[in-house]
């Protein structure tokens, strides 16, 4: 009898080894749905999120900002500043299988430039061609010195997708992209799920600590914080200020912030269609006196509870490249009145398009009734913020409340908004002379004749108001207590390296 007792104890225990340890699954949710997933053709803050688990780039920041490797481990400029060498990282493959190496670096910075639905050639545009110059360095050469150029690598210019894949799929490559992060992709179920999973081959594997990280869109911020609350959720993005506080206050959660490098603002719909011809659209006088109906620092306190920063430039106050003569504009109704008689109306019907997340709803229904004051209606189309995105780029739109998360480097926040042929010009703003100053501030490493090139695009750009800046958010954060090792980054997005679940 003790003898086969012995024998199921036996069989137990090595029944209970044989078990496979649980996965550790992440379930992040997002503020939207990100739109298309091609690092080359898409523009969504969370779409960027995805891709930090997704793909790699050629170099990445730290969260003081400074430059970093990743794919590519050394870097070295020519003493004229239009050569730049890069060795590269030995041993990491694609999510295929495809060798990543010189070649593939060189394929993706000519898809960058070539295919024609890429939002990235003004990114890159500086790059006259890519040489290899060994099996894993790559040497570029500038048409002229490019200051922003890492800072471009350390984004989207710089997620490395394989060369294989993207052959293939051409325009489609976001059906089933293919690069060489820690995480590949597994399914998308558009306005609920993006899932991927650990990539066994990954160079950093043993730094990455979950099986599966699946993504979802909740765009209420209520509704989001009680998938938290509930177990549903582990961590989230972009908690609303309003809950901060509580947040805090619960033993169950850990609250992470960081200053954002970028901002929200309304993007008018000048020259981009039909839809461009509007009189707020023909008019800078009708756009000035829609910005001199807004009290900037009111829609802080009121939205937001004092917790960002209110700002009227593509850089916040506090920053060394924001212009401090053309300070924010203090709210005044009556120069907003006859500003508009000026132009001969007195009252002014515009429709502004806002994703349909609580935040940003309050906050432009602040905007509407201030508005409202002088004699301009706004009428304001929720949307779900993937299809705002697409309206904008296709013209479907007269005014557009959106944001950008915001670059390292100043020109990310404006070059590719505000110049002629940018690649995320939605509204089809063009001055020749913004033109020239953007690009002048683009060729050259000293800080002050960039900053005196910034400034002067500044003052025309204060007048002509293509884009009415708001304000400037504070990425905030939301985990479940048993997430360790996350470090929030100013650009906002959720790295995954050495995060863990407790005990792990």
């Amino acid at each position: 009898m003790r003898n086969s007792l012995y024998a199921a104890l036996l069989l137990s225990v090595s029944a209970l080894v044989a078990l496979p340890a649980a996965a550790a699954d992440l379930r992040i949710g997002l503020q939207d749905d990100p739109d298309v997933l091609d690092p080359d053709q898409s523009r969504s803050f969370v779409g960027r999120i995805v891709y930090t688990s997704l793909c790699d780039k050629l170099v990445d920041i730290t969260p003081e900002l400074e430059i970093v490797p990743q794919l590519a481990t050394a870097w070295s400029w020519s003493q004229d500043g239009k050569v730049l060498t890069m060795d590269l990282r030995e041993g990491v493959v694609f999510h295929d299988g495809t060798t990543f190496d010189a070649e593939a670096v060189k394929a993706n910075i000519e898809r960058s430039k070539m295919l024609p639905e890429s939002r990235r050639k003004s990114e890159v545009k500086s790059i006259e061609s890519v040489e290899v110059t060994g099996p894993y360095q790559v040497t570029m050469t500038l048409a002229q010195p490019d200051a922003t150029l890492l800072a471009q690598l350390a984004d989207r210019a710089g997620m490395m997708v394989s060369p294989t894949a993207a052959a293939a799929a051409g325009a489609d490559f976001a059906a089933k992209p293919v690069c060489s992060g820690p995480f590949r992709f597994v399914e998308r179920v558009q306005q609920d799920r993006i899932v991927l999973e650990k990539f066994a081959d990954y160079w950093n594997a043993d730094n990455i600590h979950f099986d599966k990280v699946s993504f979802l869109p909740i765009p209420d911020t209520t509704v989001r914080l009680a998938n938290l609350r509930a177990g549903d959720l582990d961590m989230l993005e972009r908690l609303a200020a309003t809950d901060a506080a509580s947040v805090k206050a619960d033993d169950k959660l850990t609250y992470a912030d960081a200053v954002s490098l970028g901002y929200q603002g309304i993007t008018v719909n000048i020259g981009n269609g039909e839809r461009g011809n509007t009189p707020i659209g023909n008019e800078a006088k009708l756009r000035q006196a829609f910005e001199l109906t807004l009290d900037r620092e009111a829609i802080n306190q009121v939205v937001f509870e004092g917790a960002f920063a209110a700002g009227n430039q593509p850089f916040p106050p506090t920053s060394p490249w924001y212009d401090k003569s053309v300070p924010i504009p203090a709210r005044d109704i009556a120069k907003a009145k006859e500003l508009m008689k000026e132009v001969g109306v007195e009252t002014l019907d515009v429709e502004v398009q806002v994703a349909n997340n609580p935040v940003q709803t309050q906050m432009m229904q602040v905007v509407q009734s201030m508005a409202s004051e002088a004699g301009i209606n706004v009428k304001l189309k929720s949307t779900e913020f993937a299809s705002l995105l697409a309206d904008q780029s296709a013209g479907n739109f007269e005014m557009s409340q959106v944001g950008w998360s915001g670059r390292v480097d100043p020109d990310g926040n404006i070059h590719s908004f505000l110049t002629c042929k940018g690649g995320l010009n939605d509204g089809k703003y063009c001055s020749e002379e913004v033109d020239a100053l953007l690009n002048k501030a683009r060729t050259s490493n000293d800080l002050a004749t960039r900053k005196a090139s910034y400034d002067a695009a500044e003052k025309i750009l204060s007048k002509d108001l293509p884009i009415i800046y708001l304000y400037h958010p504070t990425w905030i954060w939301a985990l479940d207590k048993k997430i360790e090792g996350f470090v929030p980054y100013p650009d906002g997005m959720i790295r995954l390296e050495n995060v863990r679940l407790a005990g792990q």
